[in-house]
């Protein structure tokens, strides 16, 4: 019975993670602008940000905060706005003609990996849906009558996954036919980007429940 339920909260989970969405559109992003291990970083972020929400989930806080109207709120508006921001910064990037991307990857020396770091963690706390994804986690695999360790199996198992989801939209969307790829539809994959921000961004500022 107990095995049953964590395979279903792998499942869930598995599901919810790998689905298309800002933080992975942001990731395979990364990835083809900027290479692997700047995508690796982000999603480390991102990851962090759901291992985060998995330990309050752990200790019923989530719970809370999805009952308490006002804190949901503000964590929309909070979300939402950070999203808007990150479709603006896409959207100028697709409008940058190619000679301004060349000439400023030719004076980087190093990407910003805790600039990177940072986006990821804030992309997914500012996510209230990665709440309630955790409560519903909780909710399918850990009872009051689990055994021991459950919950550490539930949360590094859902963490594995994780680095493997996450991780691996960083290096499939790195490999140098995507890198070819997006160095011939960049204004198309910004757009993209900025527009899925956008949507993400303007359901969370629009979402009353």
């Amino acid at each position: 019975m107990i095995g049953s339920q964590i395979a279903l909260v792998y499942g869930t989970y598995l599901v919810a993670t790998a689905s298309p969405g800002p933080s992975n559109m942001a990731i395979m992003g990364t990835a083809m602008r900027d290479g692997r291990m700047p995508a690796l970083v982000l999603a480390a972020g991102v990851i962090t940000g759901s291992l985060f929400w998995a330990v309050l989930a752990a200790t019923g806080i989530s719970a809370a905060l999805a009952a308490y109207a006002e804190a949901l709120f503000v964590i929309k508006i909070v979300g939402g706005v950070y999203l808007l921001y990150l479709a603006f910064r896409a959207g100028k990037s697709a409008l940058k003609p190619i000679s301004d991307i060349t000439n400023k990857d030719a004076r980087a020396a190093t990407p910003c990996y805790r600039s990177l770091y940072r986006q990821g963690i804030l992309m997914h706390i500012g996510n209230p849906k990665a709440i309630l994804a955790w409560i519903a986690i909780m909710s399918l695999g850990f009872r009051q009558d689990a055994p021991a360790g459950t919950l550490p199996v539930i949360i590094g198992g859902c963490a594995i996954l994780g680095v493997l989801v996450f991780g691996g939209y960083a290096i499939v969307f790195s490999t140098a036919s995507m890198i070819a790829l997006y160095a011939r539809l960049r204004r198309w994959i910004e757009g993209v980007l900025s527009a899925v921000f956008a949507v993400a961004g303007l359901k969370l500022l629009a979402s009353q429940s």
